[in-house]
This record gives C-alpha cells, sequence and structure tokens, in this order.
C-alpha cells in the first residue's frame, strides 16, 4: 500500500449518494480522516495512494455490490477492516458474502451516529491490534532460537529449584517419609492427591513431584478451585468461546489445554460442587474438555495433581464428594503433616524464610536470638508455614539489629498459645496439674512474655505488671526465670 500515514486514522467511505457521505463525513471527521469515493473504481484508485485503515462502505452502487467490492479490498488490501452498510432487504445476501469478504461489521440503515461512531472507533483498533500481532508474530520469529534457548534455562532453573532435596527438613522429620514416597510416585504418570492443612506446603510438593517427572518439560499450571463460582471455573479450566456468556468478550484457552503433555494442580478440590464434580469426573474419563459454548471436544493430555484440606473420605461419606471423582483423582495419596507435628523443621524454615525475606527487604540479619528459636518452637501454628512466613516478616520488618529477637514476635507467639488459641482465663483448661499449679504455670507464663517484650528489662516488666522490682525478682527465682536475665 502506497501513500502517507495521516495523524489521524483513515476512513474511506465508498457511498454513491452525496448526501449519505456527508452525513458519514460529518460524524466521523472529528476523529478520523475521512475520504469519500461513489464508487468501487474510484474507491481503489484512492486505496492505491493513501493508507486506509477502515473501509465503510454502502451495499448498493452502480457498479457493483458492496460486498464484491469488499472482496477485492480483501485480496489487495487484506489488513483495511471492512464495514458495509444496508437499509434494504438484501441481509441474507450479505450475510452469505460476510466470510468471503472478512466484514467486521454489518450496519443497518438508518444507523445512530453515536452508534457508528462507536462501530468505526472498534474497528481502527481493531487495526491496530492486527498490526501490533503482526509485528510480534514477526519478532517471535527473529528471535525463535533465542527464546527457545531461554525458555530451556529457565526450565532448568525451575527444575533445580523445586527438586525434593531443596524442601526444608530435618533428618528426624516425618516429612521426610512423605518426600520419599512422592519422589517414587513422581515418575509414575498416575493421579496424585496431596491432603493436609493449609499452609503446610502441598503446592510446593505438588511442584517437586512435576519437575521430577517426564512431563517436566512441558507446563505446570494451578488453579484455586474454592476461590470462584461453577461457571467461573468451568471457563477457567476448560476455556469458553466468545460470547458463551456475560463477560465473555474473547475466546479463551483453558487451564487443561494450557497443560496439554504437562500437569494441572487442582487446590482445594474438596471445595467444589457436586454440579461441577461431574464435569470434572467426564474430563478425566475420556481425556478430553469441551470449552464453555462449543460444540466440540478437544483431545487433552494432563497430569492431575490434587490437594484439599478437607478428609475426602468423609466428604464422600457425607455426599458432599462424588466417590467416582474420588477414586479417580486418588490414585496415590500423600498426606504432609502439619508443623506443630515436626518441631524439630521449625528452626530450619525459619532460617530459610528469613533469608528470602532479607533479600527482598534488602536487609542484613544474622538470624534469630535464641529466644526467638525458643518461642517459634513453643508455638503450635495453626496457620503452618504460611503463618511463620507472616511472622518472620512482621518481626523482620521491626528489626533494627543484627538479629531477630524474640520481643518483636506478635503477643499470641511470645504466649505460645494453647491449640484453641482461648482468650483470658480459659488458657488454664490447656495447663496441666491442680488449680493452684496452673495458676502458677500462667503466672509464670505472663512474666516470660511481658521480660521478652521488654528484652528483659525488670524496671519495665515490674512497672507493667504493677510489682516492685523486688518483688519481681523474687518471683523470677520462684519460676526459674532469673537465668533468662543475664
Amino acid at each position: 500500500m502506497n501513500g502517507h500515514r495521516t495523524s489521524l486514522p483513515a476512513v474511506l467511505v465508498v457511498d454513491d449518494e452525496v448526501r449519505s457521505q456527508e452525513a458519514l463525513r460529518r460524524t466521523l471527521e472529528e476523529e478520523f480522516t475521512v475520504l469519500t469515493a461513489s464508487g468501487a473504481r474510484e474507491a481503489q484508485a484512492i486505496m492505491e495512494g493513501e493508507f486506509v485503515q477502515v473501509v465503510l462502505c454502502d451495499q448498493r452502487m452502480p457498479e457493483t455490490t458492496g460486498v464484491e467490492f469488499l472482496k477485492i479490498v480483501r485480496e489487495r488490501w487484506p489488513d483495511a477492516v471492512r464495514l458495509i452498510i444496508s437499509g434494504y432487504t438484501e441481509t441474507e445476501d450479505i450475510i452469505a458474502g460476510i466470510n468471503d469478504a472478512g466484514i467486521y461489521q454489518y450496519i443497518l440503515k438508518p444507523w445512530h451516529p453515536d452508534a457508528l461512531l462507536l462501530t468505526v472507533r472498534a474497528a481502527a483498533q481493531l487495526y491496530d491490534l492486527q498490526q501490533q500481532t503482526q509485528r510480534m508474530n514477526l519478532e517471535l520469529r527473529t528471535a525463535e532460537p533465542v527464546l527457545r534457548q531461554r525458555v530451556e534455562a529457565k526450565r532448568e532453573k525451575l527444575k533445580d529449584h523445586y527438586e525434593f532435596a531443596r524442601i526444608t527438613r530435618a533428618a528426624a522429620s516425618p516429612l521426610n517419609q512423605v518426600v520419599e514416597l512422592a519422589a517414587r510416585v513422581a515418575g509414575c504418570d498416575i493421579a496424585v492427591h496431596i491432603s493436609g492443612e493449609s499452609g503446610t506446603g502441598k503446592e510446593l510438593l505438588g511442584r517437586a513431584i512435576h519437575y521430577s517427572s517426564p512431563r517436566t518439560g512441558r507446563a505446570f499450571v494451578i488453579e484455586n478451585c474454592g476461590a470462584m463460582s461453577d461457571q467461573l471455573l468451568e471457563s477457567e479450566l476448560f476455556g469458553h468461546k466468545r460470547g458463551s456468556f456475560t463477560g465473555a468478550f474473547e475466546d479463551r484457552v483453558g487451564l487443561f489445554e494450557q497443560a496439554d503433555g504437562g500437569t494441572i494442580f487442582l487446590d482445594e478440590i474438596g471445595d467444589t460442587s457436586p454440579a461441577f464434580q461431574v464435569k470434572l469426573l467426564r474430563v478425566l474419563q475420556e481425556g478430553e474438555i469441551r470449552p464453555v459454548g462449543s460444540s466440540r471436544s478437544r483431545k487433552v493430555d494432563v497430569r492431575v495433581l490434587s490437594a484439599t484440606n478437607r478428609d475426602l473420605e468423609e466428604e464422600v461419606r457425607r455426599g458432599r464428594f462424588r466417590e467416582d471423582l474420588y477414586y479417580r483423582l486418588t490414585q496415590f495419596v500423600l498426606q504432609v503433616p502439619p508443623l506443630r507435628e515436626r518441631k524439630m523443621d521449625i528452626p530450619l524454615i525459619a532460617f530459610d524464610l528469613l533469608g528470602a525475606a532479607a533479600r527482598g527487604m534488602g536487609k542484613d540479619t544474622a538470624g534469630f536470638t535464641p529466644e526467638a528459636l525458643d518461642c517459634l518452637a513453643r508455638y503450635h501454628w495453626p496457620g503452618n508455614v504460611r503463618e511463620l512466613h507472616n511472622e518472620i516478616l512482621r518481626a523482620l520488618t521491626l528489626a533494627d539489629g543484627s538479629h531477630v529477637g524474640a520481643h518483636l514476635f506478635s503477643p499470641k507467639v511470645l504466649r505460645a498459645a494453647p491449640e484453641e488459641d482461648a482468650p483470658d482465663m480459659s488458657v488454664l483448661a490447656g495447663l496441666d496439674g491442680g488449680l493452684k499449679e496452673r495458676m502458677e504455670a500462667l503466672e509464670a507464663r505472663v512474666l516470660r512474655e511481658t521480660l521478652i517484650r521488654h528484652r528483659w528489662n525488670k524496671t519495665r516488666a515490674a512497672g507493667e505488671l504493677g510489682l516492685s522490682r523486688v518483688g519481681l525478682r523474687s518471683k523470677l527465682s520462684r519460676y526459674g526465670l532469673e537465668k533468662k536475665t543475664e
């Protein structure tokens, strides 16, 4: 296409009626450079010398129909976006020629100026998008060898980062057996279900399984099934066709199709509805997905890993989870123990999390004080590793020294709350002995927490507790806490 580019997008109006040309010009001229032609020959001559983004053509013209002219435009100037206007009854003829002419939109007379302007504006935007896509495709073809090398390098980096050896645990950790089982099943192309409380690292274990499997070279995708409605979840996993539901403005490729040849990790699978479970079961049985609004199914080869913090067997017994889907998902089951059952892992995990957080914040820290590690070991961590991570972020944010001290932890960690995290005097239920022994244990706990918060400053601690310094010393000696101040 010859000619020059104008500052405004160029629209060519092809209409043999002068009044129609002028009406269209007045509607469009504020946003577009409007060129006019009275017939197909004149329009082709203009396009030979001008850079035209959008062609707006009337259907009835003396020389030829609008559809026939736009077929010529498609052959010679395929980038131009083509629109057609008609006020007559030849709707079927236009519709029949839309595909051949590649017509973007059919506008019916009498048209409204605002609606017409919106349509032409959208056509111009489509032209820009097409040009961007062409440039990107050219760049991708040019850069393909380099990109392939980068993808391979990234894949190797991910494989190394998520290998089983990098799952932090102590030598005597109960997590070791789980990791060993996961490593053995990674090479077997079967469905694996990972159960455990929230925050225990189920997704991390799933990633390790994928990157240690024969599918490591393909995609690993994740979806939280408990975070959305059935319709949205179906669209996310299986894809949808444009116009299949409100808000579906374009075709979408689902995660199952994106993961073809690779692995999909379905988190919180126990939160799905019975209606969605039926659709998922069909996909797993038949190995094919059908996008929402499509009449055609597509074959996919995907390994399914799933996870939940629910007891799926109990959910099956209660009728809230399909038994047939349960057996499809649980060809092999891994149970990740909570953090409170592997206290020996806490220091190692804490140091890993602290190092990563310090790098992210740009802080230089040498680690935890012994007292801080003692506090972390005493707490029961109902939120598991995720809660430990948040606690370390909080402490590191407040830290201004080389070590993270116990006084930087939140009150619940300082007082090493019992399982039920009960408020006020109900904490006595979690202590051993008679009333006198429980009261003394509670008093010792309050003393210890207060001293830690005040960095073992006895004057400040005594002031907060309403004790004299001598009285505080007496109680510290009585409960064997005096040595902590040294």
